[in-house]
């Protein structure tokens, strides 16, 4: 009986040990996930809904492509044909096996670097849109920090494990990609099962297959993303996903089980989030006050994803600025913003939006002048502050 104790007591110190061992965040929010770093956002306001290790600085492997996609596609040379250089062709690792002196469309180039991950691609996209791999690793970090993503550092376009400081984290991963989905010809790619593209070097054309398993088998409401792998980032992995009108964002760094840790974020974030519309864009007909009754305006709807106990405690106000006594008005509108429309959660501020003016504008230049340099600070963060 002793002896039965003892292992029963024994077996219960390894399944403790053993719980004990297990990340703290990987159950949190009832979340199992594998990866050492992860985060999933919503599109359309960036708000957090779950993460784990998000901000520490990872190796990232082939979802840097993101970004060398990202500048491809806004450098307006989609139609123009690249002639591929020894050095693109000659890249190692992954790719789409490119030749010297081939010519390829720059879009072609973009779907053979998403769909297949082809670091030749990468290369051959760098030097005509950068004029170098070094001009072009500029542009990538300039445009990092025009996005925010303050903890990237990006030294190549593919991800190889060939700088030491390559690094950038889940956070500003989901924040690259957030902004890459705003643009449709990205959203497009991104969700692209198969891509034929021409091949003059043969008589066969190049037929791609998208490498994200989300998107082709594995989840119906994939819409994209990117894949990586290298043996220092290990499995690295970008995914966006549709339901119900809101777009969710997952990213994992060195995910073992990474499919896995996208599905499950996904599934908690649906069920335990909805996009909820708070204010309707239109006329703001709560605003009773001469001369903004009638004429102040909301320019898109303001929504945000709330958990089904967050949505009785959401607040709204309203600020005006005071207009001049004696107002002279012409038809011909006013474009600045004349004051704020503000959306409170828990007594932290989720949304900022600009009110606008859709009536007459006020003559007097002096004033306007005032408002525009009053709110001129907001201008172009409509979403969300």
């Amino acid at each position: 009986m002793n002896s039965l104790k003892t292992k029963i007591g024994v077996l219960i110190l390894i399944a403790a040990l053993l719980f004990l061992m297990i990340p703290g965040e990987a159950f949190a929010n009832g979340i199992g996930v594998s990866a050492r770093s992860a985060i999933l956002i919503e599109q359309e306001t960036g708000r957090v809904l779950y993460e784990k290790d998000a901000y520490s600085q990872r190796r990232i492997a082939s979802i840097t492509k993101i970004m060398t996609a990202v500048l491809a596609i806004e450098s307006g040379k989609m139609n123009e044909k690249v002639t591929v250089s020894r050095n693109a062709a000659g890249t190692e690792g992954s790719s789409l096996y490119l030749k010297e002196g081939e010519k390829i469309t720059l879009e072609n180039l973009v779907y053979g670097l998403m769909l297949r991950s082809g670091n030749d691609a990468a290369v051959a996209i760098a030097e005509e849109v950068g004029g170098s791999l070094e001009g072009f690793v500029t542009l990538m970090n300039q445009k990092a920090e025009e996005i925010g993503m303050s903890k990237t550092v990006f030294m190549n376009p593919h991800g190889l494990d060939d700088h030491e400081n390559h690094l950038s984290t889940a956070y500003d991963m989901a924040l690259l990609t957030q902004y890459a989905m705003n643009n449709e010809t990205y959203r497009i790619i991104s969700g692209t099962k198969v891509h034929k593209a021409p091949n003059e070097m043969e008589e066969w054309d190049y037929v791609w297959r998208n490498k994200n398993k989300l998107l082709t088998s594995l989840y119906s409401d994939s819409t994209g993303g990117k894949t990586g792998y290298t043996k220092r980032a290990k499995r690295t992995l970008v995914s966006t996903a549709e339901r119900d009108d809101m777009t969710l964002i997952a990213v994992t760094l060195d995910a073992p089980d990474d499919w896995n840790d996208h599905i499950s974020m996904f599934n908690w974030g649906y069920a335990n989030y909805e996009l909820t519309l708070l204010k309707p864009k239109g006329t703001l007909k709560d605003v009773k006050k001469e001369p903004y009754k009638d004429n102040v305006t909301l320019s898109r709807d303001l929504s945000y994803p709330l958990a089904e106990d967050e949505r009785d405690q959401v607040e709204s106000t309203i600020q005006l600025v005071e207009p001049p006594d004696k107002n002279k008005w012409d038809e011909l509108g006013w474009s600045e913003p004349v004051g704020m429309y503000y959306v409170k959660l828990n007594d932290e501020t989720i949304i900022k939006a600009p009110i606008m003016y859709e009536g007459d504008k006020e003559e007097n230049k002096g004033f306007w002048g005032f408002l525009k340099e009053l709110f001129s600070f907001d201008r172009g963060r409509e979403l969300n502050g």
